[in-house]
């Protein structure tokens, strides 16, 4: 039987692991103390399960719960360790403390699955410190150059390569350390991060599709001057620049049919920032996400359409560098029709639905059949302190989850 107190147990656990005194909410950084210590104490629940342990040279952690058929394709689930700055304890962590609740199930009830059962630990999957999200099971996917890993840097101007080798990895291993070992589907629970769920009164989300994002940094380089000197035809403002971006993005996101995109500007750094000079130099940062991947390249070509002829308008120099381009992820028919066989047979309160977050499951797509599935969360309310769940959605997300593996583990 799933234990609601050992799902808490964990939890709470990492709660304190996570909490920085006089910092509000969970601050698990990618890499931090706080996400190592994190990742120490969720290392330690898999070798007190008896599972084995393979580490990557990302960080990146699977322990296995052998089946019958050690030979046979493994199960895999999980999620990831890392949290935003001042964010909550369920984002990626509810995935994972489930995890370890089925393994703890199975153990107790001596089922044995035939295929192996792996659990996995993603590192940074929030992209707060490097500006790109995803990035351990890219790795494990051989996503990551090494000119990637130096080029991304944290606001410290600390590059990912070396934040790697700091923690003892040797990041030039990653380009060429692309995981093989053979799957028959990764699973993902994870908090909807959307208030549908609880607005619809649904426990379980079972989800069509999870959109990824395009990022650019768009830099503006407009011409500083005085503002009371300056006349208004003879000025070449960052900041108006930038707000026509900005614009033209929401117009371009709103008018895209019939597949949604969405598009945010998130990031505005204006020099030099004073109220009586013309801002001149402007960074912008630019998140285009959508479901479909040909909905969002027609929307990013468009955007960037509209930025080149701001600049020429204008006469602004502009320059985009993208950050991230991340394949979106429809799940397979035949998933979703499994996972919908078993919501239906064990009477689960579900609905589907697509994912408008992105998660580490679309990596996998490519490499064996994905399932994703949500559980509702407080009012919608994600990365944030106020993040919170029904501790009892938990544990029917849970059950669902051990349901779906035993019953994927037959076909």
């Amino acid at each position: 039987m799933i234990n609601k107190e050992r799902l808490l147990a964990n939890l709470n656990a990492m709660q304190t692991i996570s909490t920085i005194e006089g910092v509000p909410g969970i601050n698990r950084i990618a890499f931090t103390d706080e996400d190592w210590q994190g990742r120490n104490y969720l290392i330690k629940q898999l070798k007190e399960l008896g599972l084995s342990l393979r580490i990557d040279d990302f960080g990146n952690v699977i322990g296995r719960y052998e089946g019958y058929n050690p030979n046979a394709p493994a199960i895999m689930m999980g999620s990831h360790t890392d949290s935003v700055p001042q964010g909550g304890n369920y984002d990626g962590l509810a995935g994972i403390v489930a995890a370890l609740e089925v393994i703890s199930d199975l153990k107790e009830s001596k089922e044995t699955p035939e295929h192996p059962l792996d659990i996995v630990l993603f590192m940074c999957e929030e992209s707060s410190r490097f500006g790109s999200a995803t990035l351990g099971s890219q790795a494990m996917r051989g996503q990551l150059s090494r000119e990637r890993l130096q080029t991304l840097r944290d606001k410290k101007g600390l590059s990912l390569y070396e934040v790697l080798k700091e923690r003892g990895f040797n990041p030039d291993t990653i380009p060429h350390a692309k995981f093989t070992t053979p799957l028959k589907a990764f699973l993902e629970l994870h908090i909807e991060q959307g208030i549908v769920l609880e607005k619809t009164n649904h426990t379980i989300g079972i989800v069509t599709g999870i959109a990824a994002p395009t990022r650019y940094k768009v830099h503006i380089h407009g011409t500083a001057g005085h503002s009371g000197a300056t006349p208004m035809n003879h000025r070449h403002d960052g900041l108006c620049a930038a707000a026509e971006i900005i614009l033209a993005a929401e117009r371009i996101a709103q008018n895209s049919k019939p597949i949604p995109v969405v598009a945010t500007v998130g990031v505005i750094e204006a020099a030099p920032g004073a109220m009586n000079v013309i801002p001149g130099e402007v960074t912008l940062g630019l998140d285009i996400r959508s479901i479909s991947a040909e909905a969002k390249t027609r929307a990013t070509q468009d955007i960037l359409q509209a930025i080149s002829e701001v600049g020429h308008q204008r006469e602004i120099p502009i320059d985009t560098t993208l950050i991230a381009d991340e394949m979106p992820l429809m799940v397979k028919d035949s998933m979703i029709k499994a996972m919908e066989t078993v919501a239906q047979a064990k009477q689960y309160n579900y609905m589907t639905l697509p994912s408008g977050a992105g998660h580490d499951a679309m990596n996998w797509g490519d490499y064996t059949d994905v399932g994703m599935i949500f559980i509702p969360c407080r009012a919608g309310v994600s990365h944030n302190p106020a993040e919170a769940i029904d501790i009892q959605d938990l544990v029917t997300g849970t059950k669902y989850l051990k349901d779906l593996i035993l019953y994927l583990d037959q076909q």
